[in-house]
């Protein structure tokens, strides 16, 4: 323990030299025990015909982008509204230990992902300050091809850890997700199989960062924000992503863990 907090430090550190001043947004939030409870004991915080609970990131309105579609949420690439009413969804709660549930599709080509522990950081996207759960179209968009070993594959841990087996379905076709966050440990699950498993805040969350995009030399504030995901707290905001791509999640619940 003393050791991994000395290289904790260290590296934290030589991060802070150049890190840029920042500020975590305090925005509404909403009490959890206000929406419904399923079968298996577990809130749905989207019940496939209203937005109640959730809001644009850094905004206290829903984006026009973001719509109801067959039961869905629907990211519209199309709407005629203008790029302002874009940016990514939060459910505006903080959850510590959980487990999310959701299905997802897209369209061709499509990419977008799922957040969890963000916070607000003003004038930042999200994905500064929260693991990503990959969304995507794996074999019609480039992001596939790129980063190591597939680690930006659907339900990757994005540009760290490659979802294995990569047993995502194809565009048009839905993909139920899992991820079971249990004080620092998560895991992805992707159509009923594991694909992904990670330890937070210890040594080897620290290695991940430094070879990602996130780490210390190349995104200073990235490395000092996701080296503590979840700030004092250990909780965060649950998102979807705007990645100017259509992509629709229905049947979204969360199991609060102790």
């Amino acid at each position: 323990m003393i050791a991994f907090s000395a290289h904790l430090n260290t590296a934290v550190a030589q991060a802070k030299k150049e890190v840029p001043a920042y500020k975590i947004l305090d925005l509404p939030r909403v009490d959890i025990k206000k929406f419904k409870k399923n079968k298996a004991g577990a809130y749905v915080i989207f019940d496939g015909t209203s937005l109640e609970g959730w809001r644009g990131y850094d905004k206290t309105v829903v984006p026009k982008r973001w719509v109801i579609n067959e039961g869905a949420i629907k990211f519209d690439s199309q709407a005629n509204v203008g790029k302002e009413e874009g940016g990514d969804l939060v459910f505006a709660h903080d959850f510590k230990n959980f487990e999310l549930e959701l299905e997802w599709k897209v369209a061709k080509g499509a990419n977008s992902g799922i957040f969890f522990l963000a916070k607000e950081v003003e004038g930042q996207p999200i994905y500064i300050s929260s693991p990503e759960c990959q969304v995507l179209d794996n074999e019609n968009h480039p992001d596939a091809k790129m980063g190591v070993d597939g680690n930006r594959k659907s339900t990757s841990l994005y540009d760290m850890i490659p979802a294995k087996p990569q047993n995502g379905k194809p565009y048009g076709e839905w993909n139920k997700v899992k991820i079971r966050v249990n004080n620092g440990k998560v895991e992805h699950f992707q159509n009923g199989v594991k694909v992904v498993e990670y330890t937070l805040w210890d040594k080897s969350w620290i290695d991940l960062l430094q070879k990602s995009k996130f780490s210390a030399e190349k995104w200073p504030l990235a490395f000092e924000l996701l080296s503590h995901v979840g700030g004092d707290s250990k909780s965060g905001l649950i998102g979807l992503q705007d990645h100017g791509n259509d992509v629709w999640f229905k049947n979204i619940t969360v199991k609060v863990l102790k």
